[in-house]
């Protein structure tokens, strides 16, 4: 990326719902009451509570992958931010894991959310399918992900914004992909 995260108004960060999902089985719990607990419910979230949630997780409890949370139960999941926290977990409006749209987030949780954020390197490192996944749900994947960046860019920025894109496998060599062509893809996918 051509930005220097040193500079908080040149923070690359966001997140995008990849349309062929990430492959893996993500396990979300919320954090919800009465009827928006219901729609969590509905929308497939592997636990729904409040205190009673609260209290699983300080005893010890972290079967989970993503936490959601309604902005009026807040006060009690802050709590557990010494647990939640460091490993990342902590629901949080930027990335939109704090919204009374609980079914949503869920929904989008379990249906391919990935976050991304540019690390002290000016690098973003995220997934974007797994190996078995046909070409067409990988491109499918990638321009939905390079729009989001795009998307993302702040407004301090001058010059050039991507400066190389490369898509590798977890152990493997990466291939270093022609930008005029991502940003192509990327084009199509915001329209």
């Amino acid at each position: 990326m051509g930005v220097d995260p040193k500079h908080a108004d040149q923070m690359v960060r966001g997140a995008a719902v990849l349309p062929n999902g990430t492959g893996k089985k993500v396990r979300v719990i919320a954090f919800a009451q009465g009827d928006k607990a219901r729609d969590a419910q509905a929308a497939g979230a592997d636990a729904v509570g409040a205190e009673d949630l609260a209290k699983r997780i300080e005893g010890g409890w972290l079967d989970f992958d993503v936490a959601v949370a309604t902005p009026d139960l807040m006060g009690q999941v802050g709590r557990l931010g010494r647990v939640l926290g460091p490993r990342g977990l902590m629901p949080n409006p930027k990335s939109g894991t704090v919204t009374f749209d609980v079914g949503k987030a869920v929904r989008d949780a379990k249906g391919g959310r990935v976050e991304f954020r540019v690390d002290k390197t000016g690098v973003i490192h995220t997934i974007v399918g797994k190996s078995s996944f046909s070409q067409q749900q990988i491109v499918g994947n990638l321009a939905t992900l390079i729009d989001a960046v795009n998307r993302a860019r702040p407004a301090g920025i001058k010059g050039t914004y991507i400066r190389a894109a490369h898509l590798t496998s977890t152990q493997g060599p990466s291939v270093k992909l022609d930008l005029s062509t991502v940003s192509e893809l990327a084009g199509s996918a915001g329209s």
